[in-house]
């Protein structure tokens, strides 16, 4: 039933998202403005949360919660294109109320508009490659092991947390609603079209490569 998987990709979503901007803030404010030590509280809770979020998830509606990962699978038809709309626009929402969620438990003003910069080509590149992993891990790891997706996805937004300069946000529904919260996980709303170009450019190498890949051998 439709109205049920967008719905559990809309609570999905948000809870998501109460995850990484949460997280941010708790891990700000216990840190002592220790930066790495922030940053590190706040990819191992987004990593963990993703691994619990994926397995509940995943059996009511694949446990998307990436517009990107949903035109993946309607390009290559696991899923059908009339579900586009309504995944996306639940993503979306959900992740919005997700943000709202987090700011309403520490006592924050429920809409803000962020101030922290994440400007450049080396950030945008960042989102290329931090999307163009996502998508490969997904692909390559649901194809040999299903079942191993949700702790391949978590392993991997930790690190890449880490080892890309833009913190890995490599989601658009992510990316638009992390622009309304002026805390650790904040992005100007000035920034978010590039880190949006970003994403669009790594899925769209990541895709056809990995389809290329995972293709059979034809017989010689």
């Amino acid at each position: 039933m439709l109205l049920k998987r967008a719905v559990g990709e809309g609570v999905g979503t948000a809870l998501l998202l109460a995850t990484v901007v949460g997280s941010g803030i708790m891990a700000e404010r216990l840190a002592g403005g220790n930066v790495a030590i922030a940053l590190l509280a706040n990819a191992l809770a987004t990593g963990a949360g993703l691994v619990a979020l994926i397995l509940t998830f995943g059996p009511i509606s694949g446990a998307h919660f990436n517009p990107l990962v949903t035109l993946t699978d309607v390009a290559l038809r696991r899923r059908p294109a009339r579900e586009l709309p309504a995944y996306i626009c639940s993503q979306v929402v959900g992740a919005l109320v997700g943000v709202l969620l987090a700011h309403a438990m520490f006592e924050l003003p429920l809409v803000q508009v962020s101030d922290h910069a994440r400007a450049g080509f080396p950030q945008i590149g960042g989102e290329a490659l931090a999307t163009f992993g996502l998508l490969g891990v997904i692909l390559g790891v649901a194809r040999t092991n299903a079942s191993a997706v949700p702790y391949a996805v978590g392993a991997y937004i930790t690190a890449a947390y880490f080892f890309t300069s833009s913190t890995s946000f490599a989601n658009p529904a992510v990316t638009v609603a992390r622009a309304l919260t002026d805390t650790f996980a904040g992005i100007r709303p000035a920034d978010v079209p590039g880190f949006l170009v970003g994403q669009l450019i790594g899925a769209g190498l990541a895709v056809p490569l990995f389809v290329w890949l995972q293709a059979p051998e034809k017989a010689s």
